[in-house]
């Protein structure tokens, strides 16, 4: 590796990570002036969650997972039980920390909601405008979404799931009879449901990433396909240390999902990620039951239309990243949807990838402590896209050293405690 350092980036910001929340935050930078160089060793929203992901933008997921509920009825979500959870016995050693903060951030599921429900309210209106102004409002559709219950307790489900929706000034209404009567044609028993009118969606994922990347390029940012393996303090700036050669830039953002860790522990960051994988199948060509995406609550699968197909996602696989994926998982995935009715031929080979996830299950945005401009946005879970257009806002603010548009306290990564450094 050449130590010369590159005089091109001289001026520039390193976002390390071009997916759906680097992409954002590139295009935001750009737009407020800044010079930009976006680095992954994949194309933009290529190798991580951001290209596989449902495309809910889930404006109604303001309560963060763990909750005292949850550990009380955790069995019931295993896969060994029928549910969408996988904890791998022989990963149980490996994951045990991250266990131990999850059943700890349960006991402040109250405290964490309203930090999550800053972020996650103004989602869709925050994509819209982002949306627009690189040129491509036809990439988000608002038309809310549904979800759908399914056997003898499907009304007592929905009416709890409202009333909890209210708590949390969540709107809801009852699903249209013509969608649950659409369900309950290939579902025995009793089908009830709701609709969210203020979740959207996105017809293509990946696309929206690449619009962000496209405007920003257009507007003077580069992107550079590299592996980025190691960031060093350098006064007042940062040293990027590619496989190539080393870049001194003005600041730089770590958006590396569930690869983040170890860039930031040198600045005495730590980033407990791990890789919660997630499955999807695609059926082409096949027409959507209505024109949202449809929550099918009793099965954990959510099934999306999208640019010519239907995408279905479902599975919380506590996997270590770049495992190969397990065939028994999309075989059941698939055997559930041909029951809702969804037939796909030629059969889709299915996509498995890491969703990048802390355990309190709250984003970590914010910048390393010391005079090194390190600066990050990580760890968003399920709602890397959803979440997308807020964090790049509130980086642009940080970066900028104005208030940002919500309290980024509870997002700083110090709440994990210091990191050793290696």
């Amino acid at each position: 590796m050449s130590s010369q350092a590159d005089p091109h980036a001289r001026e520039r910001i390193a976002i390390i990570g071009a997916g759906i929340v680097g992409s954002a935050i590139a295009w935001r930078l750009t737009r407020e002036g800044h010079r930009v160089l976006l680095l992954d060793r994949a194309e933009p929203a290529l190798a991580g969650a951001s290209f596989g992901n449902a495309g809910h933008i889930a404006c109604e997921q303001l309560e963060p997972l763990p909750s005292v509920r949850l550990l009380m009825t955790f069995w019931r979500e295993l896969s060994a039980f029928g549910g969408p959870v996988h904890i791998p016995l022989r990963r149980i050693a490996a994951l045990a920390p991250w266990m131990a903060r999850f059943a700890a951030a349960a006991l402040h599921q109250r405290r964490n909601t309203p930090a999550l429900a800053a972020l996650v309210r103004p989602a869709a209106d925050s994509l819209e405008r982002a949306l627009r102004e690189v040129g491509h409002p036809e990439l988000l559709v608002r038309h809310g979404h549904y979800a759908l219950w399914c056997g003898p307790r499907a009304l007592e489900q929905a009416a709890r799931t409202a009333h909890a929706a209210r708590a949390l000034q969540v709107r809801t209404e009852a699903a249209p009879e013509t969608l649950t009567r659409a369900i309950g044609a290939h579902a025995p028993g009793t089908v009830s449901g709701l609709w969210y009118p203020d979740s959207a969606h996105v017809i293509d994922p990946r696309s929206v990433a690449q619009a962000f990347v496209d405007a920003a390029v257009q507007a003077g940012a580069r992107f550079e396909q590299t592996e980025v393996r190691e960031l060093l303090p350098e006064a007042d700036r940062i040293t990027v240390c590619t496989e190539a050669r080393r870049l001194s830039v003005q600041a730089a953002v770590v958006c590396a999902g569930v690869q983040s860790g170890p860039l930031l522990r040198r600045f005495g960051l730590n980033a407990p990620l791990t890789a919660e994988r997630g499955y999807h199948l695609e059926f082409p060509d096949t027409p959507p039951l209505c024109d949202a995406p449809v929550v099918y609550m009793t099965h954990s699968i959510i099934v999306t239309p999208m640019r010519g197909r239907l995408r279905a996602t479902s599975y919380l696989e506590f996997e270590r990243h770049g495992a190969p994926p397990d065939a028994r998982k999309l075989r059941r995935l698939r055997r559930s949807l041909e029951r809702f009715g969804y037939r796909s031929a030629p059969p889709h080979p299915g996509w498995v990838g890491s969703r990048p996830t802390l355990p309190d299950y709250l984003p970590g945005i914010g910048r390393a402590p010391g005079p090194a401009p390190l600066y990050y946005a990580l760890g968003h879970q399920h709602l890397g896209l959803t979440l997308a257009a807020p964090t790049a806002e509130a980086m642009a603010a940080l970066l900028a050293q104005r208030r940002p548009p919500l309290d980024l306290g509870p997002f700083d990564l110090r709440r994990f405690g210091a990191a050793r450094p290696r």
